[in-house]
C-alpha cells in the first residue's frame, strides 16, 4: 500500500475522528477508504443509468468534433442534459 496526506479543516478532522471513535471503522484511514470506495460505486452507478439512457433513447447524434474536444462520455453527458 503507499500513503497519500491530505489536509483537512479542523472541524472535518473531528468529525473523522469522531465516525472512527464510533467504532465502524479502525483508523482515519479505513474511513477515508470507505467514503473513496462507496464515491467510485456512486459515480459507476450514475454511469451506468446515463449510459442505458442514452441506449434507450430515439437517436443520439454527437459530432466527431465535439468527441475530440470533449471526450465520448462528457459529450454523451452534455446531450443527455440539453434533452432533459
Amino acid at each position: 500500500m503507499t500513503s497519500l496526506n491530505i489536509s483537512l479543516p479542523e472541524q472535518l478532522k473531528a468529525y473523522v475522528e469522531g465516525q472512527v471513535a464510533s467504532g465502524d471503522w479502525g483508523t482515519p484511514s479505513e474511513y477515508i477508504r470507505e467514503l473513496i470506495r462507496q464515491d467510485k460505486q456512486r459515480r459507476l452507478g450514475n454511469l451506468e443509468r446515463e449510459l442505458l439512457a442514452g441506449v434507450q433513447a430515439r437517436k443520439v447524434e454527437v459530432s466527431a468534433k465535439e468527441i475530440r474536444q470533449k471526450g465520448l462520455v462528457t459529450a454523451l453527458r452534455a446531450r443527455a442534459r440539453r434533452r432533459a
